[in-house]
């Protein structure tokens, strides 16, 4: 599926992953491929990343390694929009 993440800044992530997990209001959840179309708010935690990740120079420092061998991103608040295998995050 396609994951797009992006802050009021730049475009923080674009590209193909396996899965997502993100810190929804309700707690986290995680989507993978065909997941049902859904819309989330997301509070303060980690947008964790898994699939085979390149990440752009220019934000690495942004993202740190999980420990579950996931990329993670902290974020403060966000939105999440998934739709045919679509993910897209606004994150703060």
């Amino acid at each position: 599926m396609y994951l797009e993440i992006v802050s009021p800044e730049l475009t923080l992530f674009s590209g193909e992953v396996t899965s997502i997990a993100v810190p929804g209001v309700n707690g986290e959840f995680q989507m993978l491929k065909d997941h049902a179309p859904i819309v989330s708010l997301l509070k303060a935690g980690n947008v964790k990343i898994y699939g085979n990740i390149t990440l752009e120079e220019e934000v690495q420092d942004q993202f740190s390694k999980g420990d579950d061998n996931g990329i993670w991103l902290a974020i403060n608040s966000g939105t999440l929009e998934m739709k045919d295998n679509k993910v897209i995050v606004l994150a703060d």
